[in-house]
């Protein structure tokens, strides 16, 4: 799977204490069992659950057409809700 992100975006994602990892990380969420849901129709975006460096976090991301074919892009990301984590172990 390939994934694309804007960097300056990832870098400030680490950063921040909320979140404290990038999208070079949160790639590890589909080395592992995931839950995935769409988030919305227009543009068409998905959430995906799992797991990063012992927690869990949600990404948000769009599947994209390229050249070389599709790609996931990551468009934002956080720690796991309480509600997050329910639906995550009800789920996988």
């Amino acid at each position: 799977m390939r994934f694309n992100f804007d960097k300056k975006k990832s870098e400030k994602l680490r950063k921040n204490p909320k979140r404290k990892i990038g999208f070079e990380e949160a790639t590890e969420i589909w080395e592992q069992p995931y839950y995935e849901d769409r988030r919305s129709d227009d543009p068409e975006q998905f959430r995906a659950i799992g797991w990063v460096r012992g927690r869990l976090y949600s990404v948000i991301y769009e599947v994209r057409e390229d050249d070389e074919g599709e790609y996931c892009h990551l468009v934002t990301l956080w720690r796991s809700t309480r509600q997050e984590e329910r639906l995550y172990e009800r789920n996988s």
